[in-house]
């Protein structure tokens, strides 16, 4: 059993303020995982204020972009070196599957790779070519850090969430407080042990697992310049409304309820088993998960059979084990509001074509939820329009040959994080995708890359990650002019 005594608060092994441990159970059958502190508001007042003056004072402030790029090789380096070890523990406290955790640790060494193209490419100070003949000024454009970040994170993918803000603020020079969720207790402090490898100056980073009250006194703290978050969509306006109070940065990556829609001339042999990662990859517990698969009604039936066929077809259990699919919900309080979801569509009058909110045989003591299909769903119901956060898919029809109406249903979202399109026709599926409202969107599965920018339309959230667009999130832009007369050299 793993325990964990102390916080990392700048870069330093630190008591909390409340020695009380918080038990990290299993979600696969309840047993005790480990044990780890969690952050209280006088432990985030500290990590602030370390922040702000390793900011503000250390010697941070003054590293070169090349030399923060070296570090973040240094830190994927370290992390790949222990991946094996990061995926099984993710496994124990989160309980998605191990298959999942092991694919995603390749993941974040592209995440990474992203990330340091863009910086490598990036423009950190620039002359401008001056659209004035003979102008007796000249300007530099210079991107610098914003400052403190308070970056937070949900529960569901914990490290590429980590990352994800954790490496662009630190490209850009920026100092970084962590939030993490309880559940990911364990593994956020193995990361905060890969940061203590690494040796950054003191004040630099802090990871503090914490509840919401703590999250929420991170977020207003005077001291914090920007605010990265990742999490529901309710959240994402609370956070939104007090960082536009206090007119500091925000970037939100939020909810969604994307769509997968299969046009007449797909092939279902290669659409439907792709769907078994893009609609319930994580246990679908991903917010870019396909969960309303848009099908057309010449089809519909066939499309209901062989997705009934996939989802029966999935391993449903311990989540350890090499060949499982499905494992159980992060925590109670999720499968049963994945159950009442799914209660709900009954409820409602959509067809239940397999699972249902009974645990699956075998395994009641864990968090599971049986994958749920529903057939004859109208996008208007709360199951088509609602993010479940499950393995819960919906089927609803759309006009054969109309691309009009599928696009029109796949737009009829308040949310536009992701989504795709299956044709036999790829310039066709383009077509479509450039209609789609959303700020990712895959033809014919093909996979989204960590070069170009990841974020919502909508209510899906605001700003970008990945690549040179998510580094930009974490500069400020400031111009310089000097007469033209004078010596300017651009560093």
């Amino acid at each position: 059993m793993i325990v964990h005594d102390q916080l990392y608060i700048g870069g330093v092994w630190t008591d909390p303020s409340d020695t009380t441990r918080l038990d990290i159970r299993s979600p696969h059958d309840r047993s005790l995982v480990g044990r780890s502190v969690q952050a209280l508001p006088a432990d985030v007042d500290r990590a602030v204020a370390a922040a702000r003056r390793a900011f503000d004072e250390g010697p941070w402030g003054r590293t070169t972009p090349r030399r923060r790029q070296d570090l973040i090789v240094r830190l994927n380096q370290l992390r790949e070196a222990r991946s094996d070890e990061i995926a099984a523990l993710i496994t124990s406290e989160r309980g998605n599957p191990l298959w999942f955790n092991k694919a995603g640790q390749g993941g974040l060494t592209r995440q990474a790779l992203g990330y340091l193209k863009g910086a490598r490419e990036f423009g950190w100070e620039e002359e401008l070519d001056s659209s004035v003949p003979d102008a007796a000024f000249r300007s530099v454009v210079r991107r610098e850090a914003i400052g403190v970040v308070a970056a937070v994170i949900p529960w569901n993918s914990p490290f590429s969430a980590a990352l994800a803000k954790l490496i662009p603020a630190l490209l850009a020079g920026n100092t970084v407080v962590l939030k993490a969720s309880p559940e990911n207790s364990l593994s956020m402090m193995l990361l905060a042990g890969l940061f203590d490898e690494l040796g950054l100056p003191e004040g630099v980073v802090s990871i503090l697992p914490a509840d919401r009250e703590t999250s929420e006194h991170l977020v207003a703290h005077p001291g914090v310049d920007k605010v990265a978050f990742t999490g529901s969509t309710g959240a994402g306006r609370a956070i939104a409304a007090v960082a536009g109070r206090q007119l500091k940065r925000v970037s939100l990556e939020l909810g969604g309820k994307s769509a997968a829609i299969i046009l007449p001339d797909a092939d279902l042999d290669e659409a439907v088993p792709a769907l078994r990662f893009s609609s319930l990859g994580n246990n679908g517990e991903a917010c870019i998960a396909q969960t309303r698969v848009l099908a057309p009604r010449s089809r519909y039936e066939e499309v209901v059979t062989a997705l009934k066929d996939l989802l029966e077809g999935l391993k449903v259990g311990d989540p350890s084990e090499e060949d499982t699919f499905i494992g159980p919900l992060v925590r109670a309080e999720q499968q049963e509001r994945v159950r009442s979801y799914i209660r709900l569509g009954v409820e409602e009058g959509a067809r239940l074509v397999t699972g249902g909110p009974e645990s699956p045989a075998g395994l009641e003591r864990g968090n599971y939820v049986k994958p749920t299909l529903f057939a004859d769903v109208d996008n208007g119901m709360r199951i088509a329009r609602e993010e479940i956060f499950g393995p819960v898919l919906v089927v609803i029809p759309f006009e054969d040959e109309d691309e009009d109406d599928a696009v029109r249903i796949a737009n009829d979202s308040e949310y536009g994080l992701s989504g795709g399109v299956w044709t036999a026709d790829v310039e066709r599926g383009l077509g479509i995708a450039r209609r789609i409202r959303t700020g990712t969107f895959t033809v014919n599965g093909a996979p989204i890359g960590f070069d170009g920018p990841f974020g919502g339309y909508k209510t899906s959230g605001t700003g970008r990650e990945y690549g040179a667009v998510g580094l930009a999130e974490y500069v400020e832009h400031k111009t310089i002019t000097v007469p033209a007369s004078g010596t300017m050299r651009t560093s």
